[in-house]
C-alpha cells in the first residue's frame, strides 16, 4: 500500500510539473498572457507584432506587447521573445544563425533567438504548429479559429539547414504587397545579405561600365581572338594591376554607403565565355587548369584588401571547373551554379549531375564558403510543366553534405509557373529541413491550398507526371519545350488523363472560389502544352485550337500572367503571333514536300530531321528545339527539288532570333533557278540590315521581278558566323521555306 501511495505521490508531481510547464496564453477569447520584447533588436519586434497579429486572428484576443524598457517585472505565463531577461540555461551553442528554441521549462514561454532572424522564425513556427496558420503563397494564409489557446510543455531547438536562404519569386519578389510571406517563407531578400541587390552576380560590368572606360581604358577588357571585347557581355583582363585597384577602390565606397553590410559580388558577367586571353591571363589558366583559377587568384588578392568583408565570386558555365592550386580565402565566397545539369533525376543520378558533383566535392574541400545556386525553372517556357519535385530534398542534402552554407533556388519571376506557389513553398521547407518527406509536405500543402476534396486529384496529376517522364529515360532541361515530350510525358491519351483530373479538382472545388481560382491557374501549364504541341502536328484542328488560345489569353489576363520566358516573349505578343503563324490561312505553298538537298551542311545535331523540316509544313515555336534548323559558325546553302516545274514569284524563309541563345539574325540570302539541277540563274538577294524586334521570328521575303518557271531553287543564306564582340561561333535557324505562284 505504502508503495501505491509513493506512486500516486510521483504521478501527481508529474502531473503538477506538465502542468506548471503549460502556459496558458488565451482563456475564452480573453488574453491571458503578454508578449514581452526583451531586447531592441529589430527581429525581436517584428516577432512580436507577428504573433500578436496572428493569435488575434485565430482567438479574437488581442495580446498586450511590453517591450523591456516597459516591463518592470515578468510574471509566469508571459511570452518572452529575444536573448534578454534570460539566463544560461536557455543560451545553448547548439543554436545557430536564424534557429531558435522555444521553451516552456520555467513556467514562460521562451523564444530565444541563435542570431538574426531567429526569433522571427520561432514565432512563425509556433503559430504554425499551435494554430495551424500556414502561408501558402502572397496574400494567401490559412489559420484555425479557437476560444482557448495553451502552448504545452516544450524544449524545441530548431536549426535551418542552409544558414542563407533565398530565390526568386514573383510573390516574394513583391516585398511592399506582403512581407509577411517572407517572413513565413524564411528567405532571406539579396539587400539583406549583399551590399546592394543590385551587385550580387554578374557584376564585373557594374564596377567597369562600357560607357565608363571602353573608349578610354579597352585594355581593362578580356582579349578574345586579338581584340578587346567590349560589347554588353564583356569580361575583365584580372591580370591587368589597375582592374585590382579600380575594384578596390568601388568596392571600398560600396561598403562605406552600406555600412551595415558586409558582402559584395565580383563576377564574371552572363553569356558567351569570353574570359581573358592575353598572355598573362592564359598563363594562370593553364597553370590551374581553369579559369576558376585566374579569378580566384584575383579575388584573393581583392579579400586581402577587406579581411572583414565576404567577396562572393561565380563560378559559372567556364568557370564551374575548381583550380588546381589556388585556394579561396575564408573570406572569398564561391557562387557555384549548376546550370548544366538535367533535372529528371537527382544529380548524383546522372551523367551531367555526377560531373557537377565531383567540382562541388573539390571546391568543399578548398572551401566551408558555397554559395549554391541551383535551379528550378523552364527559362524558356515558364508556363510549361516541370516535374521536378522529387528531385528537391536529395539535391539538397547532397548540397548539404558538402559545406553548402548558402543556397539560393532560382524560380520565375513572374506568375504562372508550374505550380509555382507549391514549388516555392516546398522550396522554404526543404532549405531549412532537407531530410522532410517531400510527398508529406506536397499533399500537406494542396489540402491547404486548393481544399480538401481537390487535393488527391492534383496529387494524382503530379504523380503521373512524375512517373512518365522516369519512364521515358529523358531528360529534364531548364531550356526545354512542351513539344520535346510530345510523344512521352504529354502524349495524348496522358494529356486526356491530365485533363480529367484537372476537371475532377475544378468539380470538387465548385463551391470555394478561391480554391476554384488556384486550381484553374495552375492548369495553365497543361494549357500551354497543348497549344505547343498542337502547332507541330500535321492535322493541327484551327478552331479546336482557337478556342483553345482564346481561353489561354483570358485566363493569362485573369491571373496577371504576363511574360512567358526569361527572353520576355509577353503573353499578348505570344497570342498575337500563334493567331498569326499558326490559326491563319497562308496561300499554296509550292515548296511543300520537296526535296532538300544540302550544299553547307546544318549542325550535325540536327541530322535527323534536315532531310524534311524546311518543307514539312510545320512551323517552330519561339525556341530553337522543335522545328528549327541550325548552322552553326558557317553560312548556309541548300537546294530545293520541287518535283516538276512550277511557276513562281516569290520565296519567304522563316528566321529566328535569340541573342541570349547565340541565335544572330542573318546578314542576306540570295536566291538562284534551275529547270535541270544544273545551270542556276540568280533572280536576286535580300540583305538584311539587323533585326531590332522582341518577337522571337522574322520572316525575309524576296518577290521576283517576274514569274519564272522552275523546279530546282538554290537558296544561299550569308549568316553572321560569329557573336559580335566575342568572336564565338552563333547560329542561324530556318524553319521553313515559302515559294508562292
Amino acid at each position: 500500500m505504502k508503495n501505491i501511495k509513493f506512486l500516486s505521490c510521483l504521478a501527481a508531481l508529474s502531473f503538477a510539473a506538465t502542468c506548471s510547464a503549460q502556459v496558458n496564453i488565451v482563456k475564452h477569447n480573453k488574453p491571458t498572457s503578454r508578449i514581452v520584447v526583451t531586447t531592441q533588436e529589430h527581429a525581436d519586434s517584428t516577432a512580436a507584432s507577428i504573433l500578436q497579429n496572428f493569435v488575434q486572428k485565430s482567438t479574437q484576443a488581442k495580446l498586450p506587447i511590453v517591450y523591456c524598457h516597459q516591463a518592470k517585472k515578468i510574471k509566469k505565463g508571459d511570452i518572452l521573445i529575444g536573448n534578454g531577461m534570460t539566463n544560461s540555461q536557455f543560451i545553448s551553442k547548439e543554436i545557430t544563425e536564424d534557429g531558435f528554441l522555444l521553451s516552456t521549462d520555467d513556467g514562460y514561454l521562451r523564444i530565444i533567438s541563435g542570431g538574426d532572424n531567429g526569433s522571427v522564425h520561432g514565432v512563425t513556427t509556433l503559430l504554425e504548429r499551435y494554430l495551424n496558420v500556414n502561408y501558402w503563397g502572397a496574400n494567401e494564409y490559412s489559420f484555425d479559429t479557437q476560444n482557448d489557446l495553451t502552448i504545452p510543455r516544450i524544449h524545441d531547438i530548431d536549426n535551418p539547414a542552409f544558414a542563407h536562404r533565398q530565390t526568386h519569386f514573383y510573390g516574394l519578389d513583391r516585398e511592399m504587397a506582403d512581407p509577411l510571406y517572407k517572413e513565413f517563407s524564411r528567405f532571406e531578400y539579396v539587400n539583406e545579405l549583399f551590399a546592394s541587390n543590385r551587385i550580387w552576380v554578374h557584376t564585373f560590368l557594374r564596377f567597369f561600365p562600357l560607357e565608363q572606360y571602353a573608349k578610354s581604358h579597352p585594355e581593362y577588357y578580356s582579349l578574345v581572338n586579338g581584340k578587346r571585347h567590349t560589347k554588353s557581355t564583356a569580361q575583365l583582363c584580372l591580370t591587368n594591376p589597375d582592374v585590382l585597384e579600380i575594384a578596390t577602390h568601388k568596392i571600398d565606397s560600396l561598403f562605406k554607403a552600406n555600412p551595415d553590410r558586409n558582402m559584395t559580388s565580383f563576377s564574371q558577367n552572363d553569356g558567351d565565355g569570353s574570359w581573358c586571353h592575353c598572355d598573362e591571363c592564359m598563363k594562370i589558366i593553364k597553370e590551374e587548369g581553369s579559369v576558376s583559377g585566374l579569378y580566384i587568384r584575383f579575388l584573393n588578392k581583392l579579400a586581402e584588401r577587406f579581411p572583414d568583408k565576404q567577396i562572393s565570386t561565380l563560378a559559372y558555365l567556364y568557370s564551374v571547373k575548381p583550380p588546381l592550386h589556388a585556394k579561396p580565402l575564408p573570406n572569398v565566397n564561391i557562387m557555384l551554379c549548376n546550370i548544366n545539369c538535367t533535372r529528371e533525376v537527382p544529380l548524383d543520378e546522372n551523367a551531367k549531375g555526377q560531373e557537377f558533383l565531383s567540382y562541388l566535392e573539390k571546391w568543399s574541400e578548398l572551401s566551408n564558403n558555397i554559395f549554391l545556386w541551383d535551379y528550378g525553372i523552364n527559362f524558356h517556357n515558364y508556363v510549361a510543366p516541370f516535374p521536378n519535385f522529387h528531385i528537391m530534398a536529395k539535391n539538397m542534402q547532397l548540397f548539404k553534405k558538402n559545406h553548402v552554407n548558402t543556397f539560393f533556388h532560382q524560380l520565375s519571376p513572374a506568375p504562372g509557373e508550374d505550380f509555382a506557389e507549391l514549388r516555392t513553398w516546398l522550396t522554404s521547407k526543404l532549405m531549412w529541413n532537407p531530410y522532410a518527406d517531400t510527398d508529406e509536405l506536397i499533399l500537406k500543402f494542396l489540402k491547404g491550398y486548393y481544399g480538401e476534396t481537390s487535393a488527391p486529384y492534383l496529387y494524382q496529376y503530379i504523380k503521373l507526371m512524375q512517373g512518365a517522364l522516369l519512364s521515358s529515360n529523358q531528360v529534364l532541361w531548364i531550356y526545354d519545350t512542351p513539344v520535346t515530350f510530345k510523344h512521352t510525358m504529354l502524349n495524348p491519351k496522358l494529356l486526356k488523363r491530365y485533363n480529367e483530373l484537372f476537371d475532377k479538382a475544378e468539380q470538387a472545388a465548385a463551391a470555394d472560389s478561391a480554391h476554384l481560382a488556384r486550381i484553374q491557374r495552375s492548369r495553365l501549364p497543361l494549357l500551354y502544352s497543348e497549344l505547343e504541341i498542337a502547332r507541330t502536328e500535321p492535322n493541327f484542328d484551327v478552331e479546336k485550337m482557337s478556342q483553345a488560345l482564346n481561353h489561354f489569353e483570358q485566363d493569362c489576363e485573369r491571373f496577371m500572367v504576363s511574360n512567358l520566358s526569361e527572353r520576355r516573349l509577353y503573353t499578348t505578343d505570344y497570342c498575337k503571333l500563334y493567331r498569326e503563324r499558326f490559326l491563319t490561312k497562308r496561300p499554296q505553298n509550292l515548296a511543300q514536300n520537296a526535296k532538300v538537298t544540302y550544299l553547307i551542311e546544318p549542325s550535325k545535331r540536327y541530322t535527323s530531321i534536315a532531310p524534311t523540316v524546311l518543307t514539312d509544313g510545320l512551323l517552330g515555336g519561339n525556341t530553337f528545339n522543335q522545328c528549327w534548323l541550325g548552322w552553326e559558325g558557317t553560312d548556309g546553302s541548300f537546294i530545293l527539288d520541287m518535283g516538276e516545274e512550277k511557276e513562281i514569284s516569290s520565296i519567304s524563309i522563316d528566321f529566328l532570333q535569340a541573342w541570349g541563345d547565340w541565335i544572330c539574325p542573318i546578314n542576306g540570302v540570295s536566291y538562284a533557278i534551275s529547270t535541270d539541277n544544273k545551270n542556276f540563274q540568280p533572280v536576286g538577294s535580300e540583305r538584311i540590315a539587323g533585326i531590332a524586334q522582341p518577337e522571337p521570328y522574322y520572316q525575309v521575303k524576296h518577290s521576283l521581278d517576274r514569274k519564272y518557271k522552275a523546279r530546282y531553287i538554290r537558296i544561299d543564306v550569308d549568316g553572321q558566323k560569329k557573336m559580335p564582340g566575342s568572336g564565338n561561333p552563333s547560329w542561324f535557324f530556318i524553319d521553313e521555306v515559302f515559294v508562292y505562284e
